[in-house]
This record gives structure tokens, C-alpha cells and sequence, in this order.
């Protein structure tokens, strides 16, 4: 690390705090920010993460606060990790307290609630051209890099050198950051792998076996591929960290909260029962939603996430997606 840098990371889930204990660790000077102030109270008395990342003890200079204007206060990189939900309206609440000289970057993954937005474009339109929109994405388990086993993420920016200087504030001997221009199809990966989580969780819940859970990693790459190129992605990132990587990890490993959601499915579960089960935020059911209606408008054939789009929206047994895809036209692979 050449320079200590003041990061603020707003955001204080498992994903948030795992980067906030990274950042701190590294010797920046990190402050993590909850809306809740009840949450941040017992983050100070238990110094760690109760709820989300208990086993990882806080870093003596790891800050904590409840007020955002605090958090802000000298920062020079703002770090955004709260859910997709969300991301538009903690934007707005940053714009008065924005300067020329930050940078804001987000580790949020999704698309906008109802809009099908990329994230890149819900923040240009809230802070305009001022701010090179800066994502971090890759396969990330927070427990992992809390824990500081090694771990490979990509940092895209439309800024080069914003992403080499934050690649930079967060290396250290187990974890390395990777730069790209390709926010696009970064943000796409990221996105689109938790609706695939939770078709290869249905798949295992169901007890298909290994076969099945490697077709179905493979074709929905393919899905992946095809949407991120036509919203103007590049090929080479699907097959990087930001895509292949994080889709194999999410569809492979029981600490991705999609694939056990999509286990409790295939397991019989109702839906309401497999979130009470998880009680965290399940991304890749609204992802879903806003993924179907965006790959109808520009007409790319998408079958796994479509089959997940029923099962998730219109009550379709799973049993039954699966056939659905069993079942459609042969055709060439590509």
C-alpha cells in the first residue's frame, strides 16, 4: 500500500462490514455507517458484527456511527454496500454531501426495482458526470474476507486510474484486486449469477446431482453472456472473476444465501418460509423479476432465468421448470 486513504463504507451488512474490517486492517481510515442506530450501539459494545459476522472481532480503528454527514467527514472514497433496493436513495442522501475531490464506488450487486437499471446508470443519473462510476465485484463470501483467506475481485471503472488507486487501497497479502473498463458487463455478472444461485439450489434441492448443477452453470453463463453483451458488455469479462468466478462460487457453495433459498424451494419449502429460514436479503428474487422484463424488451433468450422467473413469480413447481427446460426445441449449443 503506497498511501493511507479515509473511506467511508455505507452499508453495515455482511458484505459492508467484511470491506469495512478489510479497509481497516489495511490502515485506512474506515468509518462503517448503519442507518440503524441500535444496530451501530451494539456493533461499539460487542466490537464486531453480532448479527451478520460474529467469529470476526473489529479492528481497534474501525469506526462505527449512525450518522451518514459523520461517516462523510474528511472521507476520501465513499464505498457503497447496502442492497439494490436501496442504492438510489442513499445516492440522494450523499449528493449535499459530495466533494469535487471524492470518489464513490459501490459493491452493491443488482439491477434497480422496477426500472431494470443498471446501477452505473441509476448513479449517473443521481450524481451526473462528475463521479467516474466504480464497482467492485467478484466471488466474495464476506465471511472469507472477514476471515482474510485469500480472495480475487474486479475493480471496473470508466476511469482507469480510479480503479488501479482503489486496487491499490485494497491489497494486501490475501487479497488482490483486478482492474477493468467493463462496468457494464461487471455489474451484469454480478447481478444475473444470483438468479443462477437459485436455479442451481432448486437443481440440488430437488437431488438432481453434480450433471445437472455443471449444465446448468455452463448454459447460464451463456444467459449471462448474451444479456451483458447486448446492454453493451464485453465477452472476455463473462469468463473473468466478475462472471464465471462469482457464478461458480454462488452456484457451488452453501454460504451463498440465493443457492439456499433456491435448496429451501427445491426442498418444498414456500417461499415465505425459505427467506424466515435465511432472514437476510435475498437479491436474486427481485433480480429475477427485473431480468425477465429486461431480456423481453431486448429480446434475448434467456430459458433458466425465465423457468426461474415462474417458479419465483407465477408459482411454477420446480419440478416442472425443469422439465420445461428438458423439454425445449433441440437445437446447436452456443
Amino acid at each position: 500500500m503506497d498511501k493511507a486513504e479515509t473511506f467511508a463504507v455505507l452499508g453495515a451488512g455482511s458484505w459492508g462490514t467484511a470491506l469495512a474490517i478489510l479497509l481497516a486492517r489495511n490502515g485506512h481510515t474506515t468509518t462503517l455507517w448503519s442507518r440503524d442506530l441500535g444496530a451501530v450501539e451494539s456493533m461499539r459494545a460487542s466490537h464486531c458484527n453480532t448479527r451478520y459476522l460474529p467469529e470476526n472481532p473489529f479492528p481497534e480503528s474501525l469506526r462505527l456511527t449512525a450518522d451518514i454527514a459523520q461517516a462523510l467527514h474528511q472521507a476520501t472514497t465513499v464505498l457503497i454496500a447496502v442492497p439494490s433496493g436501496g442504492f438510489r436513495q442513499i445516492l440522494q442522501r450523499l449528493i449535499p454531501l459530495l466533494s469535487a475531490d471524492m470518489r464513490v464506488c459501490w459493491a452493491t450487486k443488482g439491477l434497480e426495482h422496477s426500472s431494470q437499471k443498471l446501477l452505473q446508470q441509476v448513479f449517473v443519473e443521481e450524481l451526473g458526470a462528475s463521479f467516474a462510476p466504480t464497482v467492485i465485484s467478484g466471488p466474495t463470501f464476506a465471511r472469507e474476507v472477514a476471515s482474510g483467506l485469500p480472495t480475487a475481485v474486479t475493480i471496473a471503472s470508466t476511469r482507469e486510474e480510479e480503479a488501479l488507486s482503489l486496487a491499490e487501497a485494497f491489497r494486501n497479502d490475501t487479497f488482490r484486486a483486478y482492474t477493468a473498463t467493463d462496468v457494464i458487463g461487471v455489474q451484469v455478472g454480478g447481478a444475473l449469477k444470483n438468479v443462477l444461485a437459485i436455479a442451481a439450489g432448486v437443481a440440488d434441492g430437488l437431488g438432481f446431482g453434480a450433471n445437472a448443477r455443471a449444465a446448468l452453470i455452463t448454459r447460464g453463463l451463456t444467459e449471462m453472456s448474451r444479456l451483458g453483451i447486448a446492454l453493451g458488455g464485453k465477452m472476455e469479462t463473462f469468463m473473468g472473476l466478475a462472471g464465471l468466478g462469482d457464478l461458480v462460487l454462488t452456484c457451488t457453495d452453501n454460504q451463498s444465501r440465493n443457492r439456499r433459498f433456491g435448496l429451501c424451494l427445491g426442498q418444498g419449502m414456500t417461499q415465505q418460509a425459505a427467506l424466515a429460514s435465511i432472514d437476510q436479503v435475498v437479491e436474486g428474487i427481485q433480480t429475477a423479476q427485473e431480468m425477465y422484463a429486461l431480456a423481453a424488451r431486448l429480446q434475448v433468450e434467456m430459458p433458466i432465468c425465465s423457468q426461474v422467473f415462474e417458479v419465483l413469480v407465477h408459482g411454477k413447481p420446480p419440478k416442472e421448470a425443469v422439465r420445461s427446460l428438458l423439454l425445449r426445441e433441440i437445437k446447436a449449443e452456443s
